[in-house]
């Protein structure tokens, strides 16, 4: 697995072989060990040398203290893709918003010729007494959407989006 991680500001690529306890950091490979002592605690080994270091989460960022030293680390997964960094990706055009369940609309959180936002809630429909709010999958005006009390099954369009 390759990572890109920022000790204090400087750029290291990290790349772990998950077959064997080795480890390279820019390209120098180095024997390494990891142990959980306690929450937050590790015992690691790096290249015959023994550390204690805790770490502690501050945001997007973590807090590793080790040997008095104190160091800001941010790391980057290139398989991961998280919410609000990089593009973002919206659909396009009209888009139909169907049930996922058969149930019944408890709720309308949005009316028609509204202009809503991604991940706005549009409605709420309850199965088996458990309340599932339905989002909009994209930024647009809602041309049409089911009615409060409305019965409806799976699968069946409950609003469009333009």
């Amino acid at each position: 697995m390759k990572f890109e991680i920022k000790i204090n500001g400087a750029a290291r690529a990290v790349e772990f072989d998950g077959s064997t306890m080795e480890c390279a950091v820019d390209g120098r490979k180095i024997d390494a060990d990891a142990a959980l002592v306690s929450p937050g605690v590790f015992s690691i080994l790096l290249g015959g040398r023994s550390f204690e270091v805790s770490v502690e989460k501050s945001g997007e960022r973590l807090v590793v203290r080790t040997a008095g030293a104190e160091f800001c680390v941010e790391i980057h997964d290139p398989r991961s893709w998280r919410r609000g960094h990089g593009g973002s990706v919206e659909l396009e055009g009209r888009q139909q918003v169907a049930s996922p369940m058969p149930g019944k609309i408890v709720r309308v959180l949005a009316v028609p010729g509204q202009k809503i936002e991604t991940g706005q809630g549009l409605l709420v429909i309850e199965a088996m007494k458990m309340q599932n709010e339905i989002r909009s999958p994209k930024s647009g005006i809602v041309e049409r959407l089911a009615r409060e009390g409305q019965t409806v099954t799976a699968g069946e369009i409950l609003a469009i989006i333009a």
